[in-house]
């Protein structure tokens, strides 16, 4: 059966009109993985598939069939990152050989939501090990235990970006409806953007992240991966909300949105879009470029005002990895120490199996790990709270907000996940929609970032940018 392109709105069609079954569609999903995980186009984006997941869906037909269906998520498959706990018979490993044999004693809250909202949890999906934060140029989507994910788009040629790059490219390749991706600073943005995907990057504090293997608090949440906004909008409505193991959720709306109501195709005529160039378009190749320059004309075209270039204040100041450095130890310590018996519960204790096995999991080194083990885990050095103030101070009120206030705008607009940086420092939302495609067949993203919690105002703006020019298109496996 071929599912190819289908949106959680046909699904939910065929299931409705008793065409489909959602056992059927988990089926249709598991071919097609069955197809290309590891075999034919071989992208490796599948780490392992939930044992339960035929028997979870039979149930929630079952469930339709007597009471109906609980909401548009009701025996749609869903990928998670293998970063994500789950309660259930799958690993949660971040990709790393040092925890392929561990279990999660409980659901995420991420996983929690999905469940309730009638959701069936496929499987899990590869990643750049430990979500890029072990050593210094590892590739995109390479994790010990998964080996390395290859972008469906140009296996072997074009980048997969990470580090949810399996998340991406199992949708890519149309081997699931929805997938849940991690972000601390271009993790979904960046493969969402290899793989003409919509990524949402939520506001820290909008999707809890508990149950999620951390890099660093301050920057860290979960956020969708889709084929189209629309869908990307009802995973998000799904996974927010409050959550009282995490206190950033305490600062998000109390009341549950419908992202779905922003769904406006004029939703960009009067926007106020900034175009940010600096650090952004100058080491773009011209096939890049061309695509950029499209999409800047495409926003004037859809009546959008376009301040072209926004200049931000603090761009130029000095940015370092100390917060995540320090954070990273201090957090991954809290997560591991909570784990069954047998399993590393210190970040030294990670080192140690790693270079107890250099073989097969040090292929690129530990550096990162290294430099995060090397601080107290109290974060009480000097560097550290010097610099989590300074990225706080300049990545909002002198970068981001100051930028859009001096200028009156609704979204500032960077290339691809050029720019993650500041809005991860500063904790805000962005969005990535698919942008068009060079010559050479490679996806290229068009990213928008808001303040917090303006989710909605980045969706109306995707949603009006993918309905003008209808990029996406499904990959050639």
């Amino acid at each position: 059966m071929n599912l190819s392109e289908w949106s959680v709105d046909d699904l939910q069609k065929a299931m409705a009109s008793g065409e489909l079954t959602s056992e059927q569609i988990v089926l249709a999903y598991m071919e097609q993985i069955a197809k290309h995980n590891h075999e034919g186009a071989a992208i490796n984006a599948v780490l392992e598939i939930n044992p339960d997941a035929l028997d979870i869906a039979a149930a929630l037909d079952a469930e339709r069939a007597e009471s109906g269906a609980r909401g548009p998520l009701h025996g749609i498959p869903v990928l998670l990152k293998d970063n994500i706990d789950t309660g259930d018979k799958m690993h949660a490993s971040a990709g790393s050989l040092a925890l392929k044999d561990s279990y999660a004693a409980k659901d995420s809250f991420v996983a929690k939501q999905l469940r309730e909202a009638g959701a069936v949890i496929l499987g899990k999906t590869n990643l750049t090990e430990w979500a890029n934060f072990m050593t210094e140029g590892m590739p995109n989507g390479y994790s010990s235990r998964g080996g390395q994910v290859l972008n469906p788009y140009g296996p072997c040629r074009h980048d997969p970006g990470g580090s949810s790059s399996g998340s991406a490219a199992a949708v890519a390749a149309n081997m699931t409806a929805l997938a849940v991706g991690t972000e601390t600073s271009g993790s979904i943005l960046s493969p969402a953007s290899a793989h003409a995907l919509v990524g949402v990057k939520p506001t820290v504090g909008l999707v809890s992240r508990s149950g999620i293997i951390p890099i660093a608090h301050s920057q860290d949440t979960a956020g969708p991966m889709a084929r189209s906004v629309r869908d990307a909008a009802l995973l998000l409505g799904a996974l927010a909300g409050p959550d009282p193991e995490d206190p950033a959720t305490g600062k998000a709306p109390r009341e549950r949105e419908d992202y779905t109501k922003h769904l406006d195709a004029n939703g960009m005529n009067g926007a106020s879009i900034g175009v940010v160039r600096e650090g952004c378009f100058e080491e773009l190749e011209p096939e890049q470029r061309k695509v950029m320059e499209a999409a800047i004309a495409q926003l004037e075209r859809m009546g959008a005002r376009v301040v072209d270039p926004v200049a931000i204040a603090s761009a130029g100041n000095e940015w370092t990895l100390d917060v995540l450095v320090h954070e990273f130890k201090a957090d991954l310590n809290a997560y591991l120490a909570k784990l069954a018996p047998g399993q590393p519960h210190s970040l030294r204790e990670v080192i140690a199996y790693n270079e107890a096995h250099a073989e097969s999991v040090l292929k690129y080194g530990q550096t990162l790990l290294l430099e995060a083990e090397a601080t107290s885990g109290t974060l009480t050095e000097a560097a550290y709270l010097e610099s989590r103030i300074h990225d706080i101070e300049n990545s909002r009120e002198n970068g981001i907000d100051r930028a859009m206030a001096e200028h009156g705008l609704d979204a500032l607009r960077f290339r691809r996940i050029f720019g993650a940086d500041m809005p991860a420092r500063a904790g805000y939302p962005s969005i990535t929609v698919p942008g068009g495609f060079t010559a050479t067949g490679e996806p290229f993203g068009v990213t928008f970032t808001a303040r917090a919690f303006e989710e909605g105002v980045l969706i109306k703006l995707a949603y009006a940018f993918e309905q003008a020019t209808k990029h996406r298109r499904a990959p050639r496996l």
